[in-house]
C-alpha cells in the first residue's frame, strides 16, 4: 500500500489534468482516486514484473464500444512512463484499418457489409504482425504505423502517421476485438439481429468474419503476451455508453459544422456489426485474459481479478 501511495502522489497531477480533458460540463468522471489506487496503479506494478530488458511486453486492451479502453490506455500509459520510467508506445486497432479503397473493393468481391469499417477483416492485420515481429529485434530502430482517420473513414496522410523511434519496454494494442476467437460454424448460422436477418441472409459475411479470427487475426493475437479485458454487464450497456461516448465527442468539438455525429438510431444499427462478436466476447474472454477488470453500470470499474 506504500508504494501504491507513492505512486498515487508521483502520477496525480497528471493522470487528474488528463482526466479532466476527457470531461464535459454535463459529464464527470467520478471516484477518481479509488480508480487510480485500487485498480490501475496496481495494475501497472503488475505489468512493470512483466517487463523484460530482452524484448517489449505486448499488452492487449480489449472491451466492448464504449467501455472506457483508450481513457483506461492512456491512464495506464502516463503511470508507466511518469513513476515508472518505461517507454511506453499505446495504438488502436482502429488506425490499422484498410483504406477506403481496400474496403470498396472487399465489399465489391466479398460482401457489401465490409464497406463498414469494424469487425476483422476489415483492418490490415500484416502492417501489425509485422510492427510486432520487427520490434522485437535488438536491431529495431524506427518505424511508422499508420493513423485513422474517422471523420474521413480513412487514413492519414503519411507524414501524420505515429513514428516509434526506439524499441518500447511496453506495446499497448488497445481494441473492441482484441484477443477474440472464432465461433463454430453452427453458432453463427442463426442471425442474431435484423442486420444479419436482412443483410447477411445467405451467411457470407459472418461466415467470412468467423474465418478471417479463425486464421489471420489467430496469428496476430499470439504475438500478445498478456490481455486486459474491461467486461461490461451486457451489450445493452455497451449501446447506452456509447451514445454517451458520441454526445461527449460533440460537446468536446471545437469543429462542430465539419463533425459527423451519429444519432441514437444511427448508433444502434452501427453497433449491431459488433454485436455477435461483442456477446461472444464476454463468454469466452475471461476464460483467458490475464486481467479481468468489471464494469458497474454507472461505468465505474468495481473489481480486478488477476490470473
Amino acid at each position: 500500500m506504500k508504494l501504491v501511495n507513492e505512486c498515487y502522489i508521483n502520477v496525480k497531477k497528471n493522470c487528474f489534468k488528463f482526466i479532466k480533458s476527457q470531461e464535459t460540463n454535463t459529464n464527470k468522471f467520478k471516484n477518481k482516486e479509488r480508480m487510480l489506487k485500487s485498480f490501475l496503479i496496481p495494475l501497472c506494478f503488475w505489468l512493470t514484473k512483466k517487463t523484460s530488458k530482452k524484448k517489449p511486453l505486448i499488452i492487449g486492451i480489449a472491451g466492448g464500444q464504449g467501455t472506457g479502453k483508450t481513457t483506461i490506455t492512456s491512464i495506464v500509459s502516463l503511470i508507466l512512463i511518469k513513476y515508472f520510467k518505461l517507454n511506453v508506445f499505446k495504438i488502436s486497432i482502429d488506425d490499422f484499418y484498410k483504406t477506403r479503397k481496400e474496403r470498396k473493393f472487399l465489399s465489391s468481391n466479398k460482401h457489401p457489409l465490409l464497406m463498414m469499417r469494424g469487425v476483422p477483416g476489415t483492418h490490415d492485420y500484416k502492417i501489425i504482425i509485422n510492427f510486432l515481429k520487427k520490434v522485437k529485434s535488438k536491431k529495431f530502430k524506427s518505424l511508422k504505423l499508420p493513423k485513422f482517420d474517422k471523420s474521413i473513414d480513412d487514413r492519414y496522410k503519411k507524414k501524420y502517421w505515429y513514428e516509434v523511434k526506439s524499441r518500447p519496454d511496453i506495446i499497448i494494442l488497445e481494441g473492441w476485438c482484441v484477443g477474440a476467437k472464432a465461433q463454430k460454424i453452427s453458432s453463427i448460422i442463426k442471425p442474431i439481429n435484423s442486420l444479419e436477418r436482412v443483410k447477411d441472409s445467405n451467411l457470407v459475411w459472418r461466415k467470412y468474419v468467423n474465418d478471417q479470427l479463425k486464421t489471420n487475426y489467430k496469428n496476430l493475437f499470439k504475438h500478445i503476451n498478456e490481455i486486459i479485458y474491461l467486461r461490461a454487464n451486457n451489450f445493452k450497456l455497451l449501446q447506452e455508453w456509447r451514445i454517451t461516448q458520441e454526445k461527449r465527442l460533440w460537446l468536446k468539438s471545437t469543429n462542430k459544422k465539419n463533425l459527423k455525429i451519429m444519432s441514437r438510431g444511427d448508433i444502434i444499427n452501427f453497433m449491431q456489426t459488433y454485436q455477435r462478436i461483442t456477446q461472444n466476447m464476454f463468454k469466452d474472454v475471461p476464460k483467458y485474459a490475464s486481467i479481468i477488470m468489471k464494469l458497474n453500470s454507472n461505468h465505474q470499474i468495481s473489481s480486478i481479478k488477476f490470473k
